[in-house]
């Protein structure tokens, strides 16, 4: 049993539907050994999900890049989704979890001939987040020492753990990461930084995972008429931000207030937070 969650709750597991306090795979499972999978996280408001073409988009994108062929199609992916937050999501705020590995074989490296992948859903409440909306995040700053492929959803997440860890020790909410003195990402969020009215995000590549709030974020800021551009950031533009956010499924958007021990900006929410969190607010209720 696994203490503080809901061991009732059903969960799906290569094509049954069971307890989770039930729920087992091997200790052969790629996953397990070698951290060989992806995941993707949906977010749910009041059971219906949000921006779902855009989290199947990725979760196919992340299967492609590591060469696992499931066998199934996005039809197929859609419809478990649907009919686990239809069987556990019961129009509350939740969140969806969904994790692919290579499956069960003997321990070696090579990907095995004839393994099923393992594929595993499980749903679970979801608190939005309050007043941290207007007190913000206290960040540090930190190297990203992460490997190459952070694009990919890999299950593979030690490097953002000890980020997470760090901030843990250092008693604040999160670092803000750079490699090679260019920002990154945070420890499980995309960055987002303000210089005189413009928003700012790093490029697109294999140094960050696109979070799906990347991409609404971007239509939401033209919609509010808020320049946008992703170039290179580097860590001087940071420091003298006049706002930083974060964005994941879990956080939405949020303001950074304090980085590395100084005031963000003016230390309050700035403007083009407020406008991009009203709009993101607008686009739940539009579900």
């Amino acid at each position: 049993m696994i203490p503080d969650v809901d061991n009732d709750s059903i969960v799906y597991l290569n094509g049954e539907h069971v307890r989770l306090g039930d729920a087992q795979i091997s200790v052969l499972d790629r996953g397990f050994i070698f951290g060989d999978g992806i995941y993707e996280v949906v977010p749910a408001y009041l059971g219906k999900p949000f921006r779902m073409e855009a989290h199947l988009a990725r979760l196919l994108r992340s299967l492609g890049a590591i060469g696992l062929d499931t066998g199934w199609r996005r039809a197929d992916w859609e419809h478990l989704i649907l009919d686990m937050l239809a069987r556990e999501g019961r129009g509350r705020d939740v969140m969806l979890y969904l994790q692919v590995t290579r499956g069960v074989a003997k321990r070696d490296h090579p990907f095995p001939q004839g393994a099923r992948p393992t594929v595993f859903c499980m749903v679970t409440p979801f608190t939005r987040v309050g007043e941290v909306r207007e007190t913000g995040l206290r960040t540090i700053s930190l190297e990203d020492l992460r490997w190459h492929r952070c694009d990919i959803k890999s299950v593979s997440l030690l490097g953002n753990v000890l980020a997470r860890q760090a901030a843990v020790e250092a008693g604040v909410d999160d670092v803000i990461q750079f490699r090679d003195g260019l920002l990154s990402e945070a420890s499980a969020a995309n960055v987002w930084v303000v210089r005189q009215g413009e928003l700012l995000a790093p490029v697109r590549d294999h140094n960050i995972l696109e979070g799906v709030r990347y991409g609404l974020l971007e239509e939401l800021a033209r919609a509010r008429g808020i320049p946008f551009e992703s170039r290179a950031i580097s860590r001087d533009e940071v420091a003298g931000a006049d706002e930083l956010m974060l964005t994941s499924a879990t956080k939405e958007v949020l303001p950074v207030l304090w980085h590395d021990g100084r005031p963000v900006g003016t230390g309050r929410p700035g403007p083009v937070y407020r406008a991009l969190r009203e709009a993101y607010d607008e686009a739940i209720a539009t579900l």
